[in-house]
């Protein structure tokens, strides 16, 4: 795959599914979990977010539907094309792309880094704040 850019994409028209954070996220009550989200490629807009534990290896078929329909509750539509990184098990949001005629493609995690990196460090930041209060 050759070096993505946003602006190699109209808005819609392809979805980037990756883990937001870098280590799981750790809670008190109900353990470690890790947060997947789906972007927009073009817009770098987050359509939604899911959480699902640590000890998983990925998300349910059921937690799949609910961040797909999140997301395209956001433009009433699905994207041509979905891209998860490589090396990442996400065999439900395969499945969940096919039900919907989305084509997969599967960069190297280094190849949607001017995607994600800007959500992920938010996301860092966000949560080092809240660790304050």
């Amino acid at each position: 795959m050759a070096l993505l850019h946003p602006n190699q994409f109209q808005v819609g028209e392809v979805w980037i599914a990756f883990k937001l954070n870098d280590a799981p996220i750790c809670t008190e009550q109900d353990g470690e979990f890790n947060c997947i989200c789906l972007m927009d490629a073009a817009s770098c807009f987050i359509l939604g977010t899911t959480l699902v534990s640590a000890h998983e290896s990925e998300l349910s078929e059921l937690e799949v539907r609910r961040l797909f329909k999140a997301a395209r509750a956001q433009k009433n539509k699905f994207p041509a094309k979905l891209l998860i990184p490589a090396g990442e098990p996400h065999t439900a949001l395969l499945s969940e792309a096919q039900r919907h005629g989305i084509s997969v493609a599967r960069p190297r995690k280094g190849e949607l880094r001017i995607f994600t990196s800007e959500a992920r460090q938010g996301f860092r930041d966000y949560l080092q704040g809240g660790n304050e209060a």
